[in-house]
């Protein structure tokens, strides 16, 4: 067993001197979680949130001898400190989490598929998925409430020969979608470059590299700022929704469609009211306390 995880509970205060001794202590990494039940979704941009009790992770080598590890700990943080040691198991974490992700269908035709595995029917609209590259692989209720509007409009010919800008890409599953579903052309943006690198080895994967231009929010071309897309899509949160809905708007044709989401059913009404000046909005739909807004532009 090669790894050593110590796990220790602080509060907000404490939390950078916790830290700061974990990787004094020669932590390979530390993460947070939680140690109660208030999520914190939307930080501010540039703000790093934190619970007001925290556990904190340290992952260690197993070779390092455990009571001066704790010892050290305990000198630093003081002896009322809780902590505890676990061995992790030697295993590719990774290729375990593949191994449970399954093929999901998402409307009548569209499934999206771990590329390791073959597709259920074989003459669906299969979009073959790297799991171990995505930022968003039909998991989360958002992606997937996304995925179902694509196939329903398919089923309409609604999006053939469009062109579709997927705002906030992650791992390009929609903007692959919509193209494999037959839009014209589709364009991504992030501002994570690793998920610009999923996003087209996704398309490249799925055969539709030629279709679809990736950017950072920087560079993508001034001559596609204003009513150029058929449809519009952006899953991300509801603050950033918001503040973007005029940007996004204008991204978005005269009787185009914009699809949203990333938003929890209690913020509807702040982002209907932030894009009812420049769509006729449809009722919403919902899954798992999340919800889809969908429109066509005045």
């Amino acid at each position: 067993m090669p790894w050593i995880q110590l796990i220790l509970q602080t509060d907000k205060a404490n939390n950078d001197k916790a830290e700061e001794t974990l990787l004094d202590a020669g932590a390979l990494s530390v993460t947070f979680k939680d140690a109660e039940d208030n999520p914190v979704l939307e930080p501010l941009p540039g703000e790093t949130p934190l619970w007001d009790k925290i556990i904190l992770t340290g992952l260690f080598e197993a070779d390092i001898n455990t009571e001066s590890l704790k010892s050290q700990i305990l000198s630093q943080l003081g002896e009322q400190t809780s902590l505890k040691l676990e061995a992790l198991e030697d295993k590719d974490w990774v290729r375990a989490w593949m191994d449970d992700y399954k093929p999901m269908q998402f409307g009548n035709r569209l499934w999206v598929c771990p590329k390791h595995l073959p597709p259920p029917q074989a003459d669906a609209v299969n979009l073959m998925l790297d799991p171990g590259l995505a930022f968003g692989t039909g998991t989360h209720p958002t992606t997937a409430l996304c995925l179902e509007w694509l196939d329903s409009i398919d089923a309409e010919n609604g999006i053939t020969n469009k062109s579709v800008l997927d705002f906030g890409c992650g791992s390009g599953v929609l903007a692959i979608a919509a193209l494999l579903l037959g839009a014209e052309h589709c364009d991504g943006t992030d501002i994570d470059p690793q998920a610009i690198i999923a996003s087209k080895d996704n398309a490249l994967e799925n055969n539709v590299n030629d279709k679809l231009d990736l950017y950072l929010p920087k560079d993508m071309p001034d001559n596609q700022s204003h009513e150029y897309y058929d449809i519009v899509l952006a899953n991300i949160l509801a603050g950033p929704l918001t503040e973007l809905a005029e940007q996004l708007a204008n991204y978005c044709r005269t009787g185009g469609d914009i699809v949203l989401s990333g938003i929890l059913e209690t913020q509807s009404d702040k982002i209907i009211q932030a894009y009812s000046p420049w769509f006729n909005l449809d009722p919403i739909a919902v899954k798992d306390d999340w919800i889809r807004v969908t429109g066509k532009k005045k």
